[in-house]
């Protein structure tokens, strides 16, 4: 696995870059938010990088921060969404935004990004909450508190609950965001759930 790489810039093409890493000319994709704060052609710089390996390539992804590098390998871990659309994700919003909308709920933000649908909305919602609660010590994120953060949480524990009983991610989410659920348990919401099923 590559993980880092430091060398000269010798073509710059959004997303895409050829880095000089003595005498080896490595391309590299990288989100805009990276892109954007590389130097010049011909000026050194340090990327921290994923390698995709597949059947008919090898693609090679550069982030100025690990941070960027962490989010990309969760997104790859989503159903549905590849390195390109990863790529894609973090050119439209910086890593800090994506988090907050994810820990929010807001599908609005996510669909507005390019390549992101309702569907994929939900599902980056759904799949990533937990995800981002177990790498924002590493990148650094202020959890998300609100006024009904436990609340949440016993949601949260009924979703998952539900996903292990059979149901589709969306759908669970879709049971257990309908009930009224102020001051009820994991355990009353998931059998409430049921019920209406």
């Amino acid at each position: 696995m590559i993980g880092r790489l430091r060398g000269i810039i010798l073509e710059k093409q959004a997303p895409d870059l050829v880095l000089d890493v003595q005498g080896v000319g490595y391309e590299v994709a990288a989100p805009m938010s990276t892109f954007c704060s590389l130097p010049a052609i011909n000026e050194e710089v340090s990327l921290f990088t994923h390698l995709v390996v597949r059947e008919d390539a090898q693609l090679l992804y550069g982030f100025a921060t690990t941070r960027e590098r962490l989010l990309f390998r969760s997104l790859l871990k989503v159903n549905g969404v590849g390195a390109k659309l990863a790529l894609t994700i973090l050119s439209g919003s910086d890593v800090d935004d994506f988090s907050r909308s994810v820990q929010e709920g807001d599908a609005d933000s996510l669909t507005r990004l390019p390549g992101v649908g309702k569907k994929t909305a939900e599902r980056l919602i759904i799949e990533m909450r937990d995800r981002l609660k177990d790498i924002s010590g590493a990148m650094g994120l202020k959890p998300v508190v609100s006024a009904a953060a436990s609340l949440a949480g016993a949601k949260d524990e009924a979703i998952e609950a539900l996903i292990s009983l059979g149901y589709k991610p969306i759908e669970a989410d879709k049971m257990i965001r309908v009930l009224d659920s102020d001051g009820l348990t994991t355990e009353e919401l998931i059998r409430l759930a049921l019920q209406r099923k």
